[in-house]
């Protein structure tokens, strides 16, 4: 496998429902803005890794699929409507349509503080692996998932999705210093654990809105 093979595919739930755990930090009215300033700090910067060929979002979003074109992705609309490890799956096959020799990897949205460099730290770790996967930062969840070319993504994320990824014998990625790519954000504390590693321009200009909103509220 050739690591400039690498294509990535991001999942992204519509706007109206994703991040709802926030709700209760950021507020409703925020919280879809947030959403999609994470999806596209998340976009821009595994673009920006060298060993990134192409990235395909998964979404029915017209908003954010319009966002994250002008970035450079491509955008396949959710046509199996039956949750993310069927959008991804879906993603993964529409990709070996049309690079059947692709090595393809599933990376969550919710990255806003991700590095490039770091991304490509942790796909060089899965190169010469099958299946291989990198566990969140709470050690439960998963936030990369890497597949050679000729074998099957099999996501299973959601939960605690560690456990099942070891469990179908995908193989955990343990590379040092990739704390952004492990970094997904649910809650609030995620939230601040991601601003305090440094995030991208577009969740810091939201985030800056979240606080003087609260601020207004107090």
């Amino acid at each position: 496998m050739r690591a400039a093979e690498w294509s990535l595919i991001v999942p992204l739930k519509p706007l109206a429902l994703a991040k709802s755990r926030l709700a209760a930090v950021v507020g409703e009215t925020l919280r879809p803005s947030l959403a999609l300033a994470f999806a596209e700090d998340t976009v821009a910067a595994a673009l920006a890794c060298p060993v990134v060929g192409r990235l395909t979002v998964v979404t029915d979003d017209p908003r954010a699929a319009e966002r994250l074109v002008a970035l450079g992705a491509r955008v396949l609309p959710d046509a199996p409507g039956r949750g993310l490890n069927a959008a991804l799956a879906y993603g993964a096959a529409a990709v070996r349509r049309s690079a059947p020799r692709a090595a393809v990897a599933a990376v969550n949205a919710d990255l806003p503080a991700l590095r490039p460099a770091e991304l490509a730290r942790v796909l060089a770790a899965a190169d010469g692996h099958d299946r291989s996967f990198l566990a969140d930062a709470a050690g439960v969840g998963t936030t990369m998932l890497a597949a050679a070319p000729g074998v099957d993504l099999a996501p299973a994320f959601g939960g605690r999705s560690r456990a099942r990824h070891l469990a179908s014998g995908a193989v955990e990625l343990l590379p040092e210093g990739v704390a952004s790519v492990r970094r997904d954000v649910d809650t609030g504390a995620d939230l601040r654990a991601a601003l305090a590693l440094g995030v991208g321009p577009r969740t810091a200009a939201t985030a800056r809105g979240v606080t003087t909103s609260a601020t207004s509220r107090g």
